[in-house]
């Protein structure tokens, strides 16, 4: 029996849609002086052995990558069509140059959300000849998917009325843009090592979970670790809000890397 692969995953970003600092805003937490406070648009790095897969590449993308010193991926994940999830798609292009067509892996509707906005990607006559070359790969809830020996299965989860994926690589799960979700996938997250949820706030908000509602998911599944993202500046400082928190639970932060199986 083959062991599970030990995965790194990092954060890229952990802010909710306009970043933390969101730009005019003169908020406490905005102009905090504490880097944990400052919070790039949602994304992660999910690497083991020599393979490196992304999910999902906000407006930040290309200073992630070049933040991390990202040299090659094999792949990209899209959850869904937000800006703050695909506007940075274009910078895809340095990875295209050194491997030839970059692998996405996406649903129907996310693939025609990319064609609309990146239309010269897609093009099939007349391509601008420096546009980034992609093979896309239709996925969606009943998916399974092996990368190099790691399990990876899509779990549907409702944005609000959206339906937007989230992922499970093994025994790690990444959830992000969460209010609901069906009975039926919830039985996808059993057993989890870790997973990452978003924690947008302490108030409600019609389409994301609230910090308490995170909490009360997280103890229903009761993973080993858990990790909030998708945070925006009203969840209040870095350091006070992790106080708060169970003993499994803690808030992720731009730049963090942690190892799961």
């Amino acid at each position: 029996m083959s062991k599970v692969k030990q995965l790194k995953i990092t954060f890229l970003g952990t802010g909710t849609s306009t970043g933390v600092p969101m730009i005019t805003s003169t908020h406490p937490v905005s102009l905090s002086d504490n880097p944990k406070d400052k919070r790039l648009r949602s994304s992660i790095m999910i690497s083991w052995d020599e393979t490196t897969y992304i999910i999902d590449s906000g407006p930040d993308f290309r200073q992630q990558m070049i933040r991390e010193n990202v040299q090659a991926i094999e792949g990209i994940l899209f959850t869904h069509e937000h800006s703050d999830h695909i506007a940075g798609f274009d910078d895809i292009r340095p990875f295209s140059f050194r491997m030839g067509e970059v692998p996405i892996y996406l649903t129907e509707r996310v693939l025609h959300a990319l064609e609309k906005r990146y239309d010269y990607i897609f093009a099939t006559e007349n391509r601008y000849p420096g546009a980034a070359k992609v093979k896309t790969n239709i996925i969606s809830k009943h998916s399974t998917l092996n990368f190099k020996g790691v399990k990876v299965v899509p779990v549907e989860v409702m944005h609000g009325n959206l339906p937007v994926l989230g992922f499970r690589f093994n025994n790690f799960a990444y959830l992000t843009d969460i209010k609901t979700i069906s009975l039926e996938e919830k039985t996808k997250l059993s057993n989890l090592d870790t997973i990452v949820v978003t924690g947008l706030r302490k108030e409600e908000h019609s389409t994301h979970f609230n910090i308490e509602e995170a909490l009360e998911f997280i103890k229903e599944l009761n993973p080993k670790k858990a990790y909030l993202t998708h945070i925006s500046e009203l969840l209040g400082f870095h350091d006070e809000v992790e106080k708060e928190l169970p003993e499994n639970v803690h808030l992720a932060y731009d730049g963090l890397s942690i190892i799961s199986e």
